[in-house]
């Protein structure tokens, strides 16, 4: 245990480290007091987040993490995360390291404590920067919401109080890359030049769903076009075969096959797009307890009521027709295909995450389509002093 500074209550803060299973608990429970007044905070499930902090994340196969909560007192009033990602630092033959599942009340003190014990440990392991809020990694929820606090996060995506920014930094943080989320209601209409220019792409473009029956080929197929697609953008890292293991294991239990679409030329995949329902319509009121009936209320809201909202999380078109226009015209045919899916199932509203601030290409579509950018995740980084 480390003692800290003293708060804005006058009362020291110091920092512990997680080292098992109860304080696991308490680390995984800290947020519900923080966000107690925020109504569009989404409480997580806690089995899920139990099992995403556990060995059996396959996440751990290639990364080793420490947390730690910040106490007043008795009372648990912050957290944080410090990981290191083999994979990243083999990829980028650098030594950066992440932080990450920041939550913390109000007070300076409290961030500065959170963030000396995160610096210290990653120092420790002989990394040399910083950079973060990633949960775990860049492969799942990643970087601090920043703008549009007023309505609740889509499932995968994070949420955040307005002062943490600028808490992080006061910690001497800056800006590394800023992630874009956007928003469309469902019924757009496609402009007519999109209209005439999707009907003369189609005589050689076939767009196809999921097929359940050979879902292991397809995932395959979903995995090879997005490591070619992202593989030159900012902190990219890849899946590992497990990790997209565990995406199909989600999509099989949580999205309709025509949620997930698969452009082809000549029988030869060549873009893709996935989409989820937004979960967290369904789970919000559940408090984070799926016993001894939430998941029985879950299970029926899906069946009876589904969710209103969904999401696009991966999307990726193959190199070689990136920044064409036939590059544009698989965009746009995925994305027709998912919008008729998702008029099928009732949805209204769909976000498109994340989006790199940089990717005018990828803007410019959504743009075209009336879409527009209402939530802003920023990326934070620090060179740390040894």
């Amino acid at each position: 245990m480390r003692e800290g500074d003293e708060s804005e209550t006058g009362l020291l803060i110091h920092v512990s480290p997680v080292l098992d299973r109860s304080t696991l608990k308490a680390f995984i429970h800290v947020p519900w007091d923080i966000y107690r007044t925020d109504s569009c905070w989404v409480p997580p499930l806690v089995v899920e987040r139990l099992h995403t902090f556990s060995p059996k994340n396959p996440y751990f196969k290639h990364a080793r993490w420490q947390a730690w909560i910040a106490y007043r007192g008795k009372i648990p009033v912050g957290r944080i995360s410090a990981q290191i990602d083999e994979l990243q630092v083999n990829r980028y033959n650098d030594h950066t390291g992440f932080f990450g599942l920041l939550e913390a009340e109000d007070d300076p003190e409290v961030f500065h404590a959170l963030f000396h014990a995160a610096e210290e440990w990653l120092t420790s392991q002989g990394m040399t920067r910083i950079q973060g809020p990633y949960n775990l990694s860049i492969n799942q929820e990643c970087g601090l919401l920043v703008k549009g606090f007023d309505s609740p996060p889509m499932i995968m995506m994070g949420h955040a109080r307005p002062y943490y920014g600028m808490r992080i930094e006061d910690n001497r943080y800056h800006k590394a890359q800023d992630l874009l989320a956007y928003r469309i209601n469902i019924d757009f209409s496609f402009p007519p030049g999109v209209v005439l220019f999707l009907k003369k792409a189609k005589g050689s473009l076939r767009v196809r769903p999921l097929r359940r029956a050979c879902l292991k080929e397809d995932l395959s197929i979903i995995q090879e076009i997005f490591e070619e697609a992202w593989s030159d953008n900012w902190g990219f890292l890849p899946f590992t075969d497990e990790e997209f293991s565990e995406i199909g294991y989600q999509l099989k239990l949580l999205v309709e096959d025509d949620f997930v679409q698969i452009a082809e030329i000549e029988g030869e995949p060549v873009a893709m797009l996935v989409a989820f329902p937004n979960i967290h319509e369904v789970i919000q009121d559940l408090n984070g307890r799926l016993l001894p009936l939430g998941w029985l209320k879950a299970l029926w809201r899906m069946k009876v009521s589904y969710p209103r909202t969904g999401r696009v999380a991966l999307m990726g078109v193959r190199k070689r027709f990136q920044s064409t226009p036939m590059g544009a015209a698989m965009a746009y045919s995925l994305i027709e295909a998912v919008r008729n899916a998702g008029l099928r199932k009732g949805i209204q509203q769909v976000e498109l995450s994340w989006i790199l601030e940089g990717n005018k290409a990828m803007c410019h579509i959504l743009e075209s389509l009336g879409a527009e950018p209402y939530k802003t995740y920023r990326i934070y980084e620090k060179t740390l002093q040894g």
